[in-house]
């Protein structure tokens, strides 16, 4: 049966969490394949069934001594310290319950200063802007916020959507991208990231903390780049879009790190990452906010709130890999010991794929598509082996983690 992405041909489960090997875990980003040979997805352990993921959190819980680690934090910071009260390191975020927690526990726990610097939502939800402005006034940071083009910004997202149906893929690179150029910019050699993406089984070495890979923030050349499902020559040509216009998504020039020894942490390898006492310490320490109401598509409310576009992008992934918000956060709270396996898998049957119609409306209305553009467009990126059309045009999974799926 033909499948979409690249995907493996048999739908497998952790034994442990209820996230499947179907979660991309290495997705290649600047892309315009809808199949990719390169796509790597979330490894199980062919002897256990049990996935990266939760072999992390295992090694986490029961064999890191974490004092080794907090004295290499606090080597690492003292190697970076400021002597004259400048900026010493730069923390990304948007004002989330992860990037509260590290800003603070590095200024305030290590003495750091750091610069804050954000790259803001597609479109800011009320409650999420609140956060963002406690994180700066309660917390006590100085903050850097590049806006993108907005003509630029809508432009791609629509053409994200159009063409891997995947509403956050210029939101994500400019996200990531922006911390490196601004401490290349500065003169800051020193960036911290909040969980680790092993906390979520991405294939990203930290056997010896520092993501210095050069690969992984810079580039050559622009020949074989692609944003937004299109090649940058398509995107100059057929959409007046000029390389000025999208080198803010891009990754610093290698030539650029030939004299800047940047070193990129995880303050997760460091100190032990729990999203649930993140959430709390930013409540305690910027007044954060949950969200007013469950986020759709989960359980839970006090995670990715504060981009309207964010319930969408999970609705996404469910079309596209069957694995929806609750599967994600699910998946997290069994690692943290909050939910047996057996709760989540009830969770998951009751939210997973839940339509987000809260702001459905004003996503789509930003990027100038209709509901039945992208409904159509969402039909095309249902995998046959991950779903079946039914006689009534209802399309069911056909293996779910709850094994009721059609194929089960």
């Amino acid at each position: 049966m033909k499948t979409l992405f690249n995907l493996p041909e048999k739908v497998q489960f952790c034994k442990n969490c209820v996230i499947s090997n179907h979660r991309p875990n290495s997705y290649p980003e600047f892309t315009h394949q809808r199949e990719r040979k390169d796509a790597t997805y979330m490894n199980l352990d062919p002897d256990t069934g049990i996935c990266d993921a939760c072999k992390f959190a295992e090694m986490k819980n029961k064999s890191i001594d974490w004092d080794v680690r907090n004295k290499e934090l606090i080597k690492l910071c003292d190697k970076h310290r400021s002597k004259d009260n400048d900026y010493d390191c730069i923390v990304p975020g948007s004002g989330g319950k992860d990037s509260v927690y590290a800003s603070h526990v590095l200024k305030y726990e290590y003495g750091m200063n750091p610069l804050t610097v954000t790259w803001p939502p597609i479109l800011y939800t009320d409650y999420g802007y609140e956060n963002f402005k406690n994180w700066i006034e309660i917390g006590g940071h100085d903050n850097l916020t590049l806006k993108p083009n907005g003509r630029v910004m809508k432009t791609l997202t629509r053409l994200s959507i159009e063409n891997l149906l995947h509403p956050f893929q210029t939101f994500v690179l400019g996200q990531k991208n922006l911390a490196p150029k601004i401490a290349k910019k500065y003169n800051i050699p020193l960036v911290f990231y909040g969980d680790s993406e092993a906390e979520h089984g991405n294939p990203i070495a930290e056997n010896n903390t520092s993501l210095r890979k050069k690969s992984y923030f810079s580039f050559d050349n622009t020949d074989n780049m692609y944003l937004a499902g299109h090649s940058l020559k398509y995107l100059k040509e057929k959409h007046n879009l000029s390389l000025k216009d999208l080198s803010i998504f891009f990754p610093l020039q290698t030539k650029h790190l030939d004299n800047f020894d940047l070193e990129v942490h995880y303050l997760g390898y460091y100190k032990k990452w729990i999203p649930q006492e993140a959430y709390y310490y930013a409540v305690e320490n910027t007044k954060f906010k949950q969200r007013p109401f469950r986020t759709q598509g989960t359980f839970s409310k006090y995670s990715g709130l504060d981009d309207k576009f964010d319930d969408l992008h999970f609705y996404t992934t469910y079309i596209k890999f069957g694995l929806g918000r609750a599967s994600y956060d699910a998946s997290q709270e069994i690692r943290n010991d909050h939910l047996t396996r057996d709760e989540a898998k009830k969770l998951v049957k009751k939210y997973d794929g839940e339509f987000p119609d809260k702001y459905f409306n004003e996503c789509l209305e930003y990027i100038g598509m209709t509901t039945g553009e992208f409904f159509k467009l969402s039909e095309q990126f249902r995998s046959p082996h991950l779903w079946l059309k039914t006689n009534t045009n209802e399309y069911k999974l056909r293996h779910t983690v709850n094994e009721d799926g059609v194929n089960d």
